[in-house]
């Protein structure tokens, strides 16, 4: 079959080696869950302390993971200065010292609750988004202390 192909001037087709690597980053953000919608009642049922009116805060960590083919030059999956700026922008600048109800306008009152879950999905589009192809985001971890964390992933 090899030879075959090369009488065809076909070339044999190998997969690239791939990996993936995660950088993590941190910050410090206050917050609160509350549907503008919803009674005080209905938010503090809901939400708990949570949803106290007052807002409250995390030392945050994020795990971002990304994948693609190694590049037999540089042997990168993906370049770390581009992944660090893009984490500088998309997380760091976006959410460090913020109140993320208040000052990041896509969790504005009526928009997304700043739930873990939420933050993890919205961090991987973003990065996603600024990500030279062909890498990919994995996944996204967002911790908000050593007990809980939410993992966003597209599989």
């Amino acid at each position: 079959m090899q030879g075959e192909a090369a009488a065809l001037g076909i070339a044999q087709i190998t997969a690239m080696p791939s990996a993936s690597l995660t950088r993590r980053i941190s910050f410090s953000a206050a917050h609160r869950y509350s549907r503008p919608d919803w009674s005080a009642e209905k938010n503090a049922a809901t939400f708990g302390a949570c949803a106290w009116p007052n807002y409250h805060g995390h030392s945050y960590v994020c795990d971002v993971t990304v994948s693609g083919p190694i590049d037999p030059i540089t042997g990168f999956a993906v370049d770390l200065g581009t992944l660090d700026s893009i984490l500088q922008k998309q997380v760091k600048a976006r959410f460090d010292h913020r109140n993320i109800n208040q000052d990041v306008p896509e969790f504005a009152d009526g928009k997304l609750v700043p739930t873990g879950e939420n933050l993890a999905r919205f961090i991987f589009e973003q990065v996603q988004r600024e990500l030279p192809n062909p890498a990919k985001v994995v996944r996204v971890t967002v911790g908000e202390d050593d007990s809980l964390s939410a993992t966003y992933s597209r599989e």
